[in-house]
């Protein structure tokens, strides 16, 4: 008789368990974050003509040399973001690849240059962005590399 209660309490303690931390926690949570953060709780979209192109937090894969590309070295693979001295050596290339005027890219960088810290920190620019705006710059150029 033991034995069953034991046994009993266990399966009870292990379905309260199951209920609270799978189903009533991530409910909670899901509805804090969208509450609290619902651009980011739902994936950060970026949209172009409408359709969705991708996430500003996570890196998307750029391989053409008409665009900026994300770095081969980030820990994770999915950093959405690069430092403006590696994004600046790349400006020679899109430069050679579309003839688009080297001051142009360089203010691009600028317009989107970001920092860890507020103003202090390493300045970074997220590479989606930069070249979301340089196709709406430049639709001729890149208008073969839009679906």
């Amino acid at each position: 008789m033991r034995g069953v209660r034991s046994l009993s309490t266990a399966v009870r303690l292990t379905l309260i368990s199951l209920v609270i931390c799978g189903l009533v926690f991530p409910i909670v949570m899901t509805g804090i974050g969208e509450v609290a953060l619902p651009w980011q709780s739902n994936g950060s979209q970026v949209y172009f003509d409408g359709k969705s192109i991708g996430s500003d937090l996570i890196a998307q894969n750029f391989s053409v040399p008409v665009f900026f590309h994300p770095r081969n070295d980030s820990a994770s693979g999915v950093d959405p973001d690069i430092t403006m001295s590696y994004a600046m050596s790349q400006i020679p290339r899109i430069h050679n690849s579309t003839g688009i005027p080297i001051s142009f890219l360089y203010g691009a960088l600028q317009k989107y240059k970001q920092y860890t810290l507020f103003f202090f920190g390493t300045p970074y620019v997220n590479v989606l962005n930069v070249n979301l705006y340089l196709v709406e710059s430049y639709p001729s150029i890149y208008s073969p590399y839009i679906q």
